[in-house]
Parts: structure tokens; sequence; C-alpha cells
């Protein structure tokens, strides 16, 4: 059973700036909404962290209000919480995958995300993964978005933006041979 298995976690980071982390809800099942919730903020805190919290209507709005937090506000990171319990429909996969698939986008655009959007076939799975004396997922996502803030800032934060340095000053434009270089 899952429920049983022992995993390692890595030992909480340590900053030596403050960190502030926005926490993104979608609250469509209140009480596991409210126990992630309390894992996150317990684990933001208990690095002497900040948080911030606002709610969307459900798990496919969160990618968005990371995105708009992002362009709109200066949060360290995001941590990303909601429930989706399997139903009748396919609704359960679209959801699951397109709300992840945009979560794992915004990562590799360089945001710092954890994603706590537990994605379960029934609710008594669910209560178990969201209560923070148990799995504590809630609380899992906020130290994945805790440890990505400390790499990015270990690696020197944003300031050298995203993507690869050029092997030299110069650059050669695509497409010739007839000494389009941009110095």
């Amino acid at each position: 059973m899952a429920g049983s298995e022992t995993h390692y976690t890595l030992p909480r980071p340590a900053f030596d700036k403050p960190v502030k982390l926005l926490i993104v809800v979608a609250p469509y099942y209140r009480d596991i909404a409210d126990d992630l919730i309390a894992g996150a903020k317990a684990e933001i805190e208990a690095v002497g962290g900040s948080w911030d919290l606002v709610e969307v209507p459900g798990a496919l709005e969160v990618p968005t209000a990371v995105a708009m937090a992002d362009r709109m506000s200066n949060f360290d990171g995001y941590v990303a919480l909601g429930c989706v319990i399997r139903g009748e429909t396919t609704h359960y996969d679209t959801v699951c995958n397109d709300s992840s698939r945009a979560l794992q986008l915004l990562g590799l655009q360089g945001l710092c995300i954890g994603n706590g959007i537990l994605t379960v076939e029934n609710r008594d799975q669910a209560v178990v993964r969201a209560d923070p004396d148990a799995q504590n997922k809630g609380g899992g996502a906020a130290a994945a978005a805790l440890h990505l803030v400390a790499l990015g800032r270990k690696w020197g934060g944003q300031s050298k933006g995203v993507g690869f340095r050029p092997a030299t000053e110069s650059y050669r434009l695509a497409g010739g041979d007839d000494g389009n270089t941009i110095a």
C-alpha cells in the first residue's frame, strides 16, 4: 500500500534573505484544500518565510493565476494546491493533465513552483494525502517550491536571464555565410 511507504525527504533549505511564496489553491473540496493549505503554510513558516494566499475556481485556473502573479507581483515562488477526484467522465483526465502540464511549462520558464494538486481515485486517498499529520502533500509542495527558490538563489537568481550563454561575444545569423554577424 502506498500510504505505508517511506521516502527520503531533503533537509529544509536555509535562506539568508527573506523568501515569500504565493499559495494558489482551488478549494473545490474545501476540507481537503484546508489541510493542503495548513501543510504548505507550516512548511513555509518553518524556514522563516512568508506567504500570501489566493483562491481560484478550479485546478485549471491555478496555472493561470501563477502566471498572472509572476507578471504582476514579486513572489519568489509558488505553491499550487487543489484536488481532482476521478469521476464518471474523462473530464478528470483533462483537468489532471492540463493543469500539471501548464505548471510544468511555467517551471521550465524559470518559475519556482511546487505542484500540490492531488489527482486521486477517491476521497479517502485525498484525505490521507492532504492531512498534515499523514502524507502532507501541501507541505511537500511548499518544500519543493522552497528548494527551487534556494537553487535559483544559489545560481544567481534571474539576473542572468533564462537560456544558454553564447560561446563568443558575437552571434552569427542563421541562414548564411555572408558575414552577417552581430557584435
